[in-house]
């Protein structure tokens, strides 16, 4: 599974792509920096596996030192085939670790039949992530959230959340002990697909949620491919408007002083009784 055939010139166009988007991504967001050990989050499905893939392409070159180790959580899914990562990961030459927790059964006693599972479950994977990291001296935790994941979360957060708000490229977890990184945050889910599909990645499916199909994110991501194919670019608009924010044009009175107001000579005032 190491080999890497002899690929397409579309292929090369295309592992191109994805290496000069994650390499912008990384500088525009300060990502990664020399000395980092970075801790590459990796489930078994098509986004992690790129995003290692395009890690490992780009540590070839960067200018500055830093490490990769691979990390999966066997979280004890029924079925899941325990020897298809190590066996990957063995054959890549790349440092990695197994940490084994039943959240299965945890998630599935608690979140009654019918219900969404995402949310309980990327909380517990959550923690346990940020444990290894603190434990294990990680600076820098990689997600595989693309492009389409972050404009589908905005939507999430807007229709059923009451908020603008989405997945930030780079974030410190509350506490401030970590740093979240999300390499991929300017690559299409497309591209994503495309490249695994020649890559023949070994992906594994979630049996916990991946049946889910009435799931909001679900919903949310039809709407969003029905709009990109009657208005192609629609997406790449959007993900563009996350960039190019306007806080005195919202209506969030804590982002922005809507009591202030400018004097004939430039200065700012504020007079919160002047109505008029």
């Amino acid at each position: 599974m190491s080999a890497v055939p002899d690929y397409s010139n579309n292929f090369k166009r295309l592992q191109a792509r994805l290496r000069s988007l994650a390499g912008k991504a990384i500088e525009d967001f300060r990502m990664i920096e020399a000395g980092d050990k970075v801790m590459v989050c990796l489930s078994g499905g098509k986004d992690s596996y790129t995003m290692l893939d395009i890690l490992m392409s780009l540590q070839r070159s960067a200018p500055v030192h830093f490490e990769l180790i691979a990390v999966n959580l066997d979280q004890k899914q029924p079925g899941f085939p325990e020897h298809v990562l190590p066996g990957y990961l063995k054959a890549l030459g790349i440092p990695f670790h197994i940490i084994e927790q039943d959240t299965y059964s945890v998630v599935k006693r608690v979140i009654p039949e019918g219900r969404t599972m995402c949310g309980l479950c990327s909380r517990l994977r959550r923690g346990a992530l940020y444990r290894f990291a603190a434990d294990n001296g990680i600076t820098k935790i990689a997600l595989g959230h693309h492009r389409d994941d972050i404009i589908e979360t905005l939507f999430l957060n807007m229709f059923f959340g009451g908020k603008l708000k989405a997945m930030p490229p780079k974030l410190h977890s509350e506490d401030g002990r970590h740093i979240v990184i999300r390499p991929l945050a300017y690559v299409a889910e497309q591209d994503i697909e495309r490249y695994a599909r020649a890559r023949e990645f070994p992906l594994i499916p979630c049996s916990l949620c991946g049946s889910q199909e009435n799931m909001q994110r679900v919903e949310i991501k039809k709407m969003l491919r029905e709009w990109e194919r009657q208005y192609p670019g629609r997406t790449e608009s959007i993900f563009s408007s996350l960039r190019n924010v306007v806080p005195s044009h919202l209506a969030d009175p804590t982002r922005y002083d809507f009591n202030e107001r400018p004097t004939p000579a430039g200065e700012v005032t504020n007079n919160p009784g002047e109505l008029f």
